[in-house]
């Protein structure tokens, strides 16, 4: 695992361990660095995600996730719109245009590739089509928005 200048640091209440399996078991390209702790008690971790690094640490409950950050994953097809949507959702909560919280609280934003061509396309109509039809969305629809800019 190479270093980056920016390591994502997630401050968990006791989970760690579970989450660090729930996210290498979601993103195929990942790998587990380390979890450490004193006495076998997950303390800290180190894994990446899909080229993306991360440290997480069991900080407990005085810090909590929320909406004002997110994690941003970008699909070509619908079929990975579908597999990032209904892994991060087990055991966590849908939300409105392509967001939803996993089960630790983390908010992620499950989104097509395609997305800013949709709702910036030159054609102001073809625009509002398609930012209409994302505000009646919870999980992306690729055909949904290929139909609004059609």
């Amino acid at each position: 695992m190479s270093a980056t200048k920016i390591t994502p640091f997630l401050w968990f209440n006791g989970r760690i361990d579970e989450a660090v399996k729930f996210y290498t078991g979601i993103f195929k390209n990942s790998t587990v660095e380390s979890i450490s702790g004193p006495n076998g008690n997950a303390m800290s971790a180190t894994f990446e995600l899909e080229g993306q690094r991360f440290h997480a640490f069991n900080g407990g409950p005085m810090f909590k996730f929320n909406e004002s950050v997110s994690f941003m994953v970008n699909c070509e097809t619908q079929e990975e719109i579908d597999y990032y949507w209904n892994g991060l959702t087990t055991g966590g909560e849908e939300s409105r245009c392509g967001w939803l919280k996993d089960p630790f609280g983390l908010s992620w934003q499950i989104i097509p590739s395609r997305l800013t061509d949709y709702l910036g396309n030159p054609d102001p109509e073809k625009a509002k089509k398609a930012m209409d039809a994302m505000m009646q969305m919870n999980k992306m629809e690729i055909a949904k928005f290929e139909e609004a800019v059609r």
